[in-house]
């Protein structure tokens, strides 16, 4: 289907119209109510889409007028965007989580007219600077019609309704919908950004669907794939990976309820494609191995044979080799007694899975890969919409973020930063002239502000972001994420960030895995009641130095860690020291942890 739609006029409405047309009567979205899921067919979506459309027409939003969202994934949320970009308006996507100056700060910014939210609770974060901000001339309100509370709300069943009371309604919506060109707007997208204030990102229809194309292009993506949503919506990464190249590719789209039910909706939608940030497979490799050192002695001895003989059977793939007939009846043998339980835990039938959004750990990788489940990694901006390189089915290399997607262009600049260019690349910063000069060059080399290599074949590793770089008193560089990852293979260590800059030595804060640090606790009869007192304990820290020793032997001395501080709790979204996509916010984790890295260094 893919190659059908290759000579479409580059719009997300064109490629919405183009699959409605070739897969009307088949799913397209699945959303679960009342316990179970139920499908929405394109026709059906199409038609929620043209009223919604119809109805923001009725209360004035023209071309080139700012809508926002602040809502979690659902089919409303697909329907409102896509309404919005039928008009030829532009929508301004925000993370459920933010707090109300944050929303505050983006509605006025963008100068959205209307913002779309999902609930009550989202609602009273708007109600909180309405007043203030004159611009903003309307709330729509998904859920709970009876939380309205003023004249400016209105519920999305209404718009729906105004919108199918439009007098000819169908020809107002196509003439409406064509008109939108490939260099119109589409988008600003807020980065979440780990300093200052957010930067928003004006990305045309342009920039995605060609995005979009060159993605299909090698992921090879089909009409009967079904993916699981459960990333933010308003971060690029869902939207263009699990959104966009699903409808650009005619495939169905499962809503999973919340990211703390994934993995039961995982088993329910059975999806063959999904995307994820590498904590989900990090969480889950966790799980599994804690399982095991749960389960009987022989128990776990079959399943670190079976991890064995997958492991050879990985390495073969990788090379591009088949495994040999006794090889691969033992793969065949392991997949029955073990693998085969760990990919009914996806759903059964996931071909693979996606991730982005921040590093993943190459032992994460290979250990799925040698189950059987393969994770393609890839890497891209919101600024470069956002794909610039991604591992295929066809070529991957773990540790790497793959080659460049066809009509990307990469360069490494001197002093080691990725530059991209091509059609993917951002028109620029909202409102912030002096920022998008400094992020676009006079030659239109987006500077990604990541410090990379290309190896012999061509694939893209990225070694850190240039200004994550500690540079010791003595000059010394040292990138931080390569070994944050490695020291997180340990059992014990599940969140790690290195410190250093201006220092002579390389220091850490490490939040434990306190399930496996309890564990050893009362391996060693040492008294687990105080989680305070059990992380002073000399055995536990002599436990964690043991760890970053043993995963440390490939750094170089000045490299490795001489000093850490265990923390009793984790880095999180909630005190502000992860964003969205949960890359570590090093400022703040700077700020909240003073006391302790100052003991550390003196």
């Amino acid at each position: 289907m893919a190659e059908q739609l290759a000579d479409s006029k580059n719009t997300i409405n064109q490629t919405f119209q183009n699959t409605v047309e070739s897969r009307g009567s088949f799913p397209a979205l699945q959303t679960k109510v009342d316990g179970t899921y139920q499908s929405t067919t394109y026709d059906q979506f199409a038609d929620q889409v043209k009223n919604f459309a119809l109805g923001l027409r009725e209360l004035g939003i023209e071309s080139g007028d700012r809508v926002a969202i602040l809502a979690e994934n659902s089919q409303k949320w697909a329907v409102s965007d896509l309404g919005v970009l039928a008009l030829g308006a532009v929508d301004v996507p925000m993370f459920y989580t933010s707090t109300p100056a944050q929303v505050e700060y983006i509605v006025r910014d963008s100068g959205s007219k209307i913002i779309c939210v999902s609930t009550k609770r989202q609602l009273e974060k708007v109600n909180a600077f309405f007043d203030n901000v004159p611009e903003l001339e309307k709330v729509i309100v998904f859920d709970s019609p009876e939380d309205l509370d003023g004249p400016h709300q209105i519920a999305f069943d209404q718009v729906i309704e105004m919108g199918r009371g439009v007098e000819n309604g169908n020809q107002i919506y196509q003439n409406t919908s064509i008109k939108v060109e490939p260099e119109d707007l589409a988008t600003i997208i807020y980065t979440s950004g780990t300093t200052g204030d957010p930067k928003g990102a004006m990305l045309t229809h342009d920039n995605l669907i060609s995005n979009v194309k060159a993605g299909v292009s090698v992921l090879h993506v089909y009409p009967e794939d079904v993916f699981l949503s459960f990333l933010p919506l308003s971060h690029i990464f869902e939207r263009m990976g699990g959104y966009y190249l699903a409808i650009y590719s005619g495939a169905c789209i499962g809503y999973a309820q919340s990211p703390l039910t994934v993995r039961d909706n995982m088993g329910e939608v059975r999806p063959t494609v999904m995307a994820s940030v590498p904590r989900l497979y990090e969480m889950m490799h966790d799980r599994i191995l804690k399982q095991v050192e749960s389960s009987p002695p022989i128990r776990q001895k079959i399943f670190h044979w079976a991890v064995s003989i997958g492991r050879k059977v990985s390495a073969l793939k990788q090379r591009g080799r088949n495994p040999g007939p006794i090889l691969g009846i033992k793969f065949a043998l392991a997949n029955k007694l073990v693998f085969s339980k760990l990919k009914a835990v996806t759903g059964g039938r996931l071909r693979f899975f996606v991730s982005g959004g921040a590093p993943l750990p190459q032992s994460i990788a290979e250990f799925f890969h040698a189950a059987g489940i393969l994770i393609l990694e890839g890497y891209g901006l919101t600024e470069t919409s956002p794909v610039i390189s991604v591992n295929t089915l066809d070529a991957f290399k773990f540790g790497s973020v793959g080659k460049p997607i066809p009509g990307v262009e990469v360069k490494i600049a001197e002093d080691g930063e990725i530059l991209s260019r091509g059609p993917h690349i951002m028109q620029g910063y909202h409102n912030k002239p002096e920022q998008t000069a400094e992020a676009i060059d006079p030659e239109k080399w987006f500077h990604t502000g990541d410090i990379g290599e290309f190896d012999a074949e061509g694939f893209l590793q990225i070694t850190d972001r240039k200004k994550n770089i500690l540079v010791l008193s003595n000059g010394k560089n040292v990138a931080p994420q390569p070994i944050e990852n490695e020291l997180k293979r340990s059992n014990y260590i599940d969140q790690v960030m290195l410190l250093g800059d201006n220092q002579k030595t390389v220091a850490a804060l490490i939040v434990p895995n306190f399930d496996a640090i309890k564990s050893f606790a009362q391996d060693q009869e040492i008294d687990d009641g105080d989680l305070s007192l059990l992380l002073a304990d000399q055995s536990v820290n002599r436990l964690i130095r043991d760890e970053i020793r043993q995963y440390s032997t490939d750094f170089a001395d000045f490299e490795q860690v001489k000093q850490f501080k265990l923390i009793d709790r984790e880095f999180s979204q909630e005190t502000d020291e992860m964003t969205p996509t949960l890359k570590l916010k090093r400022n703040v984790i700077l700020e909240n942890f003073a006391d302790q890295i100052n003991e550390m260094y003196g």
